[in-house]
């Protein structure tokens, strides 16, 4: 199947993510598109997908490379009754639902890299980009971008990207139909939001901390002022990654790029 509206809302009916699809053959970026429908009234569970973007982004400015017909852009609209502060779960969230899924096409080979990146191997696939409103000390909503590379060919990443990213297609030697993908990512992420908005976030957490690249290993945390260096505990409660320093002394990281040391 084309990945197109009318054959995803028919592989999704019934469900709270894609109950509306916003299809878009190009945009700037979906998130962004996303963003303007939320302030609009747009309910939960909308979604926006792009064959393409010209202004893909991922975490902390970075682009995201987004040519047409290979991989999946999307956005979703959630408007969740939680805590500001609560919001870097739901990044955590994302990510155990896209690895699982990958996880039957690349069975062991699937990792979370702190904070919002999927890997196989060592290479990414995935990107997450959570974008949230306030309102009244409230989240008003919140704008769950996810990328998967799926069909996308080696050598049509960027030079440098290539020794770090990889696609579906290339690990599985396969094509990969975009629509039945993207519908079972959406299922796959709905299971796991109805568990974090009904149970909490112990069972992401659990799942996240056994599905986790770093656990265990020693680490470099680049804050931007300052590099820490430790040993990767996992995450807390909040979904900060927890690590223990050279100092012997248990610190928590809520920004900050995560790299093992050693590679």
């Amino acid at each position: 199947m084309n990945l197109n509206k009318n054959n995803l809302e028919k592989l999704l009916s019934g469900g709270l993510i894609g109950k509306k699809i916003h299809y878009l053959n190009e945009v700037d970026s979906t998130n962004k598109y996303a963003w303007k429908l939320a302030l609009n009234g747009a309910v939960e569970g909308e979604v926006v997908l792009a064959d393409s973007q010209t202004m893909g982004r991922g975490r902390m400015g970075n682009q995201w490379q987004s040519p047409p017909g290979c991989n999946l852009y999307a956005s979703c609209i959630l408007r969740p009754s939680i805590k500001p502060f609560l919001a870097p779960q739901l990044t955590l969230t994302a990510g155990v639902a896209v690895a699982e899924l990958l996880t039957h096409y690349c069975p062991g080979r699937v990792f979370l890299k702190w904070p919002n990146d999927v890997l196989i191997g060592e290479k990414k696939i995935c990107g997450i980009l959570t974008e949230m409103s306030v309102k009244n000390n409230a989240v008003d909503f919140i704008i769950l971008g996810i990328g998967v590379n799926i069909n996308m060919r080696a050598i049509d990443l960027k030079e440098d990207y290539r020794k770090k990213a990889t696609s579906l297609k290339e690990e599985t030697s396969r094509h990969i139909f975009r629509a039945d993908f993207t519908a079972s990512l959406f299922r796959s992420f709905e299971k796991w939001y109805r568990s974090f908005i009904s149970e909490g976030f112990d069972s992401v957490k659990e799942r996240w901390t056994h599905l986790s690249e770093i656990v265990g290993k020693p680490i470099e945390v680049d804050e931007g002022d300052k590099i820490r260096r430790g040993i990767a505990l996992g995450i807390n409660e909040y979904g900060a990654l927890l690590f223990i320093d050279d100092n012997k002394t248990i610190r928590d990281i809520v920004s900050g790029d995560v790299g093992r040391i050693g590679d």
